[in-house]
């Protein structure tokens, strides 16, 4: 799609936002922009063996921010008229007062780089196409154990449209497809029940739920789930602890990628406020936060600020080398923007995001990691956890995982906690393996009260020491 059908999808035209650009500056805003967002998405759910709810969600709007300093205005509309968007602008411009003119440069056009080409738009993806998924996907799950007394499938998509524009002249857009498939499952033996899932997303068509893709979901669903009934737990204390790789990446997204936002650490509440430069890991730990991996669910085209995404290295050889940044970050370190400003819609102002956070291949191999440990567990999947951005203290419940002993995988282990810090993780990283791996589950991260999709990798990794509790 060319700008020319943008304009045309939002019913605008390059005056009429030049026009509204200059009333968002028109009381002494620094700088103004207008971020039009068109949302369309489907939900196909399937449970009891049959597809039993659906619904679709539509959004249509347009943000409008004006920044003074370091202060910022914002308002946006749900109705993308010459009028309510004066009015919009006339809103945040009031974070500004003074008589202050500008001129208003020609808007220039930015055509962005593709990172997630598709072959069938979801529009054109009707519902009757799309049960048959589930269907295939639930006769799959029952046909694997007959252990398995439930199955309950959700399929969604979404489609986003944006045209960002700004008073420094640029205009471009993008066009952002998702697709997502959630299994679940509840098995149950000798009275006993255990539940697991299994997801796989993407920006990606229709096409991403191939055969392949389709027996993955079952297979990984189901094996996931019966494997919790030769579970135990190991005994609680501090103990060394392999991260497994891929979905493992959650505790490198939440405990450490948080911390080097540029607004947590601009604010001083970062404990990595004044790292850069200084070592933070061993030699071979190298951190990235991505934004151009090839149909990753986090990857972006521009961010939410109209800028071009890129690979920012974060960690490099153990030195702490950057933070993400959006525009207020900076310009308040004098740098410029890492493609990493991002807004859940256009009712919400941008902020310093995660796009796909990961750490590269390391020198070592699984095995050669298995081998070294005495006593310690493996940690396979993960659900959820708490952390603090200041200090980097944690807690991460992990669902699945192994007991190593003697160098050894014994045991199959669940529904433990891990408990650590941060910092303290980066710093007592001693093995990395050369098996990385991307997860590709539906991974949504929420920061002041804005969700986006992000997606985020590992290697196998050895921490020297976390604790490790029951449940």
């Amino acid at each position: 799609m060319e700008l020319h059908n943008y304009l045309e999808h939002f019913g605008v035209n390059l005056e009429l936002i030049r026009n509204i650009i200059s009333v968002g500056l028109s009381k002494g805003g620094d700088y103004c922009d207008l971020y039009f967002q068109n949302s369309l998405s489907d939900y196909i759910g399937l449970e009891d063996n049959a597809v039993n709810r659906a619904h679709s969600n539509i959004t249509l709007g347009v943000g409008i921010r004006v920044i003074k300093g370091k202060q910022t205005g914002y308002s946006f509309t749900e109705i993308i008229s010459a009028e309510t968007m004066k009015k919009a602008a006339q809103t945040a411009a009031s974070i500004a007062n003074s008589n202050k003119s500008h001129k208003i440069p020609e808007l220039q056009v930015h055509a962005p780089a593709n990172y997630y080409a598709i072959k069938t738009p979801w529009e054109e993806v009707s519902v009757e196409k799309k049960i048959p998924y589930l269907q295939k996907i639930n006769e799959k799950v029952f046909a694997l154990d007959k252990r398995v007394i439930k199955s309950t499938i959700s399929f969604t998509n979404s489609t986003n449209r944006i045209l960002f524009a700004n008073s420094e002249g640029r205009i471009t857009y993008d066009y952002k497809p998702m697709g997502q498939i959630t299994v679940s499952c509840i098995a149950e033996q000798n009275g006993k029940r255990e539940q697991n899932s299994f997801n796989l997303s993407a920006r990606q068509g229709i096409e991403f739920f191939n055969e392949e893709n389709i027996n993955r979901l079952a297979k990984e669903a189901v094996e996931s789930t019966v494997s919790l009934f030769d579970a135990g737990k190991p005994q609680a204390g501090e103990m060394e602890v392999v991260l497994s790789a891929g979905s493992s990446g959650i505790l490198l997204h939440e405990a450490i990628g948080h911390g080097m936002e540029a607004d947590f650490n601009r604010k001083n509440i970062s404990i990595f406020s004044n790292k850069i430069g200084k070592p933070v890991a061993e030699n071979f730990v190298t951190i990235v936060d991505d934004g151009t991996n090839p149909n990753v669910r986090g990857s972006i085209n521009i961010d939410d600020e109209g800028n071009d995404t890129k690979k920012t290295v974060l960690v490099e050889n153990g030195i702490m080398k950057s933070y993400m940044h959006d525009r207020l970050s900076a310009i308040h370190y004098g740098v410029k923007p890492t493609g990493s400003g991002r807004r859940e819609s256009f009712r919400f102002a941008p902020l310093p995001r995660m796009r796909n956070t990961y750490m590269l291949p390391g020198p070592h191999k699984r095995e050669e990691i298995i081998k070294s440990v005495k006593k310690g567990i493996i940690a396979e999947t993960f659900t959820n956890g708490q952390v603090m951005i200041g200090g980097g203290d944690f807690t991460f419940y992990v669902k699945s995982g192994f007991l190593i002993e003697n160098g050894k995988i014994t045991m199959p282990i669940k529904d433990i906690n891990i408990i650590g810090n941060g910092p303290e993780v980066l710093k007592n990283i001693t093995m990395v393996a050369d098996d990385f791996k991307m997860t590709e589950g539906g991974w949504t991260c929420g920061k002041d009260g804005q969700s986006v999709p992000v997606s985020m990798g590992l290697p196998t990794v050895k921490v020297s020491k976390l604790t490790v509790g029951g449940i």
